[in-house]
């Protein structure tokens, strides 16, 4: 079975971007939460990459 990126349904904050780059990753969601923070502050491009990815990462269907 292969491995897809969805928007997390369980774990999202707004969006369920960052829930859904954790499990593909397998890494923890506060980190990936904290890199999209870190990301926000350091020009804003984090914040247009989360919604950008919010739109176009499909969300869950499970």
């Amino acid at each position: 079975m292969e491995k897809r990126l969805y928007r997390s349904v369980n774990d999202k904050k707004i969006c369920g971007v960052c829930g859904g780059i954790a499990e593909y990753t397998n890494l923890d969601p506060s980190l990936v939460r904290i890199i999209t923070l870190l990301l926000c502050f350091s020009g804003g491009v984090g914040v247009m990459a989360y919604f950008i990815a919010a739109l176009v990462i499909p969300e869950n269907p499970n």
